[in-house]
């Protein structure tokens, strides 16, 4: 004999949520809407510099400078910001 508390009843599976009987374990699944990006939005949009790009021109700015050991960084960043700006 079971004991009436323990009787739910069958089970119904509905998309991704279980049914039983008037209550649900857990909401529908509702899909995503999309978002359009700029660069999906824009067809005059800018491409990013390349890492040989950038490396190129920080090289330069190093030359620039004399060959100066230490602003690697100075000049890989002065290099990206010059490319992004064109």
């Amino acid at each position: 004999m079971t004991h009436p508390a323990y009787n739910i009843g069958p089970m119904n599976t509905t998309g991704r949520k279980t049914v039983k009987g008037e209550k649900t374990s857990a909401p529908k699944a509702v899909k995503a809407k999309q978002v359009a990006t700029a660069t999906t939005t824009t067809p005059a949009a800018k491409t990013l510099p390349s890492h040989e790009e950038i490396a190129k021109r920080s090289f330069e700015l190093y030359l620039q400078r004399g060959a100066v050991d230490g602003f690697h960084e100075q000049d890989w960043l002065q290099a990206e910001a010059e490319l992004l700006a064109k």
